[in-house]
């Protein structure tokens, strides 16, 4: 260490250092009391070197005596963390952000994560107790030697976490989407859409530098995906809860083979599965974050939070969102061979473990889009206005029959698609081949539409694209 010391002072000197360090050598080990000082500046920063850690500092004697925490510091009252003494660096060091280059000591990027003022309350050789007021850390910590090799110490915090503060949960029951049916385009506004992957849903929680993996039912699994390890390297000090899905790839495809060797496999047959079968974590929620559980967030909430953070990474990323436009995203998924699509109310919050309508599993929709090309009269309940709606779909320069939908209308959408239909008869169908029904309607094909054709039944109609008139 005092190598390194030495060849940053030659840096400086020359003109080379990138960040300020101490004219003249001390003694880096020992704590010495300052019983004159009972207060000063500290400092948090987050250091992304070879690996991620935390540089906690307190302003003592004229210089920043440090502590490097590789989990970075607790938030409430527990084990507490290792925090290992490294060297004092000048006051100055207490500004410094930026990137420490390549070959030199510390090489990695420093940013500023907490700053404030702290009181001394006990400073002595083997234990320090301060109280911090920062801008995200308040409150008591202590620091004694107890930790592993000579300059191992524990960092603990001796007051009860801030109100509102929660630990991060190890686990929490996915909430599941109940299936269902396309939501009608007259609802589209209230729903958003993604893709339904063929994975295994798991939640990663992620903090401190470390990233757990568990399945559906809490079992943990994180050595079966090695790949995501590098997402705490990502999220740095933030602490999370992930709700996601792991899936494999072939020939960018979903590849379900491949996805059950990978959650069958033991951790060493994992690290070499990894080359032929990587694994991919898709993130779709997020559910506790920095300390604050997020599960009574409406969904267009939690996605915005799950945006801020940035997830992308050659492992993990956040596939988009729909907000609007289900047949669209219907369509996408058939074209992509994925088992059908989620809807989910925008304004949902997240039950765990219980499904309800606010989130849907529509199984590989078949979802059309028509133009109304006539109608044939209703009878019953229908008498007045229409039995069935005959569809067309573009054809090379014109139209073709497309067949006719009579299910999935409301009283409302019955009553206001006649009306519009009355104001665009015709005489004649829009195309050439003409089924045989005597008693259609013929309407200006103006009017576009969606409809949901099912392996086994009628098609089923789910709204216009436009609204009639």
């Amino acid at each position: 260490m005092a190598d390194e010391l030495a060849e940053r002072r030659r840096r400086r000197a020359l003109g080379q250092a990138s960040e300020p360090v101490l004219e003249h050598p001390v003694d880096q080990h020992p704590v010495e009391p300052h019983p004159v000082e009972n207060s000063g500046v500290f400092v948090v920063q987050e250091h992304r070197a070879s690996q991620l850690h935390w540089d906690f500092r307190l302003e003592r004697g004229g210089v920043l005596t440090s502590w490097t925490v590789p989990r970075g510091l607790p938030r409430s009252p527990g084990r507490g963390r290792l925090a290992i003494r490294i060297d004092d660096q000048p006051v100055a060091y207490a500004d410094f952000e930026g990137e420490i280059p390549a070959g030199e000591y510390g090489a990695g990027t420093v940013e500023m994560w907490d700053r404030g003022r702290y009181e001394t309350v006990h400073w002595h050789e083997h234990r320090i107790e301060f109280v911090l007021h920062g801008e995200r850390l308040r409150g008591r910590y202590e620091l004694d030697r107890g930790g592993a090799g000579a300059d191992g110490w524990r960092l603990r915090r001796l007051d009860p976490a801030e109100p509102g503060h929660e630990d991060t949960p190890r686990f929490l029951a996915p909430m599941p989407a109940r299936p269902g049916r396309m939501p009608s385009t007259t609802e589209d506004h209230d729903w958003a859409y993604e893709f339904a992957w063929p994975g295994r849903r798991t939640l990663v929680r992620a903090g401190g530098a470390r990233v757990t993996a568990v399945d559906e039912t809490g079992a943990e699994v994180t050595a079966r995906y090695p790949e995501l390890r590098g997402l705490a390297a990502q999220l740095g000090s933030t602490e999370a809860l992930l709700d996601g899905q792991i899936v494999v790839f072939a020939a960018g495809r979903p590849d379900p083979e491949g996805l059950r060797r990978r959650a069958e496999a033991d951790p060493e047959t994992a690290r070499r599965l990894g080359d032929r079968h990587p694994a991919f974590y898709l993130v779709s929620d997020v559910l506790h974050l920095d300390g604050r559980s997020r599960l009574d967030l409406p969904y267009v909430e939690r996605r915005a939070l799950l945006d801020d953070l940035g997830l992308a990474g050659d492992h993990w990323h956040v596939p988009p969102t729909h907000l609007g436009d289900g047949g669209a995203v219907a369509r996408a998924s058939r074209d992509h061979d994925l088992p059908g699509l989620l809807a989910k109310r925008r304004s949902s919050p997240y039950r765990p473990g219980r499904a309800n309508t606010d989130w849907l599993f529509v199984a590989s929709p078949d979802v059309r889009r028509v133009l109304i090309a006539g109608w044939r009269p209703g009878g019953g309940r229908r008498a007045g206005t229409f039995g069935s709606l005959l569809l067309a779909v573009p054809d090379g320069a014109g139209l073709r029959y497309a067949g006719s939908v009579g299910v999935g209308f409301s009283q409302e959408e019955l009553g206001s698609l006649a009306a519009a239909l009355a104001e665009l008869e015709q005489p004649r169908p829009p195309f050439a081949a003409v089924p045989d029904h005597p008693d259609a309607r013929w309407v200006r094909p103006v009017l576009a539409a969606e409809v949901v054709h099912g392996p086994k039944s009628a098609p089923r109609w789910r709204g216009l694209l436009s609204e009639p008139g």
